[in-house]
């Protein structure tokens, strides 16, 4: 890529997408291109034809997609599946119709099987069931890869599909609903420091910043308290859901973003489809290699919040995949490696949060 290249980065101002296009500018390309959902409507398939006819692109960046953690995966089936297939179906159809030179896919990693070998290769997507719990989401994104990897074989297209690890950083979703485990995490511990404290001005600025089901700090204490209870915080505890047993492997998300940009620069679809004759999974993992349980992460938090209430655990509630490792030796040996360590990220993601709350 040349450094005016025009790059248009789908879904750039979430927390993978928003992440790439910093890499991007700090890395001196000058010629980015981005859309707000406002602004363009990617399950839109004449706008999105309409942009590309206005905008041609040279490379696309395709980051953007309805994601959620356990809770909304179960919740909101038909719209993770539905919506997802949709805004690859637009994106990746009209990069070809109009020469995109490569493109670029974000997946993740609950494609794989949910009781696929440890440290999961390549090599495991779809050998076996996949975790019903995220089963609509998981199958969209494998349409999406399965997508790219067929325009390459049939037209000589360039795209190169990554699955990225559990991902958290600047920008992440803190809705308590529909966020992932460490976000959702680091927000209730929080919650439940301001309200085990009787830090009720702070609490009030959290919600006020972020309203849940409506209710912002402007609401009587007796009703904050009944909604933060739903979500299993009270002043003396705070429940988490499943067992804390599963574990889990996390990437901060400026990591994953230039593990991508590196991809987007070096590696091609040549590179990674290998010599057997039937090509498949030519996807590539990006992670970090290591793992933690959620019991584990949740006493990281803890100490980092400063929480000083009891910890519980509702197993009543899903684990999900009890274990999700993956196997980045293929990454590796393309040429990249992870810089940021749990134990700094933690910490790091925390001061983003708190200090997006009074810069709101």
């Amino acid at each position: 890529m040349e450094k005016d290249s025009k790059i248009y980065v789908a879904g750039h101002r979430g927390l993978v997408g928003s992440a790439i296009w910093n890499n991007l500018r700090e890395k001196g390309y000058t010629n980015l291109v981005g859309r707000t959902h406002s602004e363009l409507d990617l399950m839109d398939g004449v706008a999105v034809r309409e942009f590309f006819d206005q905008e041609q692109p040279e490379y696309v960046v395709l980051a953007a997609a309805h994601v959620g953690g356990i809770m909304a995966n179960l919740k909101y089936r038909a719209d993770f599946i539905y919506q997802n297939l949709q805004i690859q179906q637009n994106v990746i159809g009209e990069s070809w119709r109009h020469g995109v030179k490569k493109l670029l896919f974000l997946g993740s990693t609950c494609i794989y099987p949910r009781e696929a070998p440890q440290p999961i290769g390549e090599t495991s997507l779809l050998t076996s069931p996949l975790e019903y719990t995220n089963e609509p989401y998981a199958i969209a994104k494998i349409a999406g890869m399965k997508m790219c990897e067929s325009f390459n074989l049939q037209y000589g297209t360039n795209y190169i599909a990554v699955m990225p690890t559990n991902l958290y950083g600047p920008r992440d979703n803190f809705d308590l609903e529909k966020s992932h485990v460490m976000p959702a995490m680091i927000r209730k511990m929080h919650l439940a420091r301001l309200l085990n404290e009787g830090d009720w001005q702070e609490l009030r600025a959290d919600l006020d910043c972020r309203p849940v089901e409506g209710i912002d700090g402007q609401a009587s204490e007796a009703d904050i308290e009944a909604l933060l209870s739903r979500y299993g915080i009270t002043r003396e505890s705070l429940t988490l859901w499943g067992t804390g047993r599963p574990i889990r492997e996390f990437l901060w998300s400026e990591d994953m973003a230039d593990a991508s940009v590196y991809c987007l620069e070096h590696i091609d679809f040549d590179d990674v489809r290998g010599i057997d004759p039937e090509v498949r999974n030519c996807h590539i993992n990006i992670g970090s290699g290591k793992e933690v349980t959620i019991g584990q992460l949740a006493e990281l938090v803890k100490a980092t919040v400063g929480y000083c209430g009891e910890l519980r655990w509702d197993a009543s509630k899903p684990d999900g995949t009890m274990r999700k490792l993956t196997d980045v030796s293929k990454l590796h040996g393309l040429g990249w490696r992870h810089r940021m360590e749990l134990e700094d990220g933690v910490p790091a993601l925390y001061r983003w949060y708190v200090e997006s709350i009074h810069n709101a």
